[in-house]
């Protein structure tokens, strides 16, 4: 079974983040995070960015805890969403 994720609170915590990182900025308002441009999201953006980012991720894991090769370029796009989140990098 898929395991559940709650978006509210998930979003919640990137605000939260994003507030300590960046102060209090409107919505769209761009910022330059780890070098790269990113903008304050509304929940429908930070939706659709946090469950790619998620499907990444596990995805990268797993293939991790098998023992897969991983391919670079799914490292920079996993560090790029993370950037997006204002998370800190999951590798």
């Amino acid at each position: 079974m898929a395991e559940e994720i709650d978006l509210v609170a998930e979003y919640q915590q990137y605000l939260a983040r994003f507030h300590e990182a960046f102060g209090e900025l409107d919505f769209g308002e761009f910022v330059k995070n780890k070098g790269r441009l990113i903008k304050k999201l509304t929940y429908d953006d930070f939706e659709a960015s946090y469950r790619e980012y998620y499907a990444m991720a596990k995805t990268y894991f797993d293939a991790s805890d098998r023992g897969d090769t991983i391919n670079d370029l799914v490292v920079k796009i996993l560090r790029e969403h993370a950037s997006v989140l204002v998370l800190a990098s999951p590798i």
